[in-house]
């Protein structure tokens, strides 16, 4: 029974509006090989500033490669698009994880910033 609804809530994910917005901007977006290829980069560099944060460190160099290439990526409209919309499906999914360990009370504390 519960992976029935897992299954069900995985097929309603994947038909909301926030899902079909990131499919549909990422297409855009990795169309170009050059916004792809930032937009992989601006990926890791968020990964490494927040293991760096994690460990109660500082990576200045990673910061402001960080912010160089996320206002290169603001001024393309097809990347921008595509990083709101990936935004938006990650705070669904949040809100979605959030719901379903409330339901068993886990404490999501280390989670959040």
């Amino acid at each position: 029974m519960i992976y029935d609804k897992a299954r069900e809530l995985s097929r309603m994910l994947a038909e909301s509006e926030e899902y079909k917005a990131y499919k549909q901007t990422q297409e855009k977006a990795f169309a170009n090989d050059t916004t792809k290829a930032l937009i992989k980069e601006y990926h890791q560099l968020q990964m490494q500033a927040q293991a760096a944060m994690m460990q109660g460190q500082k990576d200045d160099a990673c910061m402001e490669r960080l912010q160089k290439i996320g206002e290169v990526l603001q001024l393309n409209r097809d990347a921008s698009d595509y990083l709101m919309a990936e935004y938006r499906l990650n705070v669904m999914l949040g809100d979605v994880y959030k719901i379903l360990a409330e339901a068993i009370d886990i404490d999501l504390g280390m989670l959040e910033g």
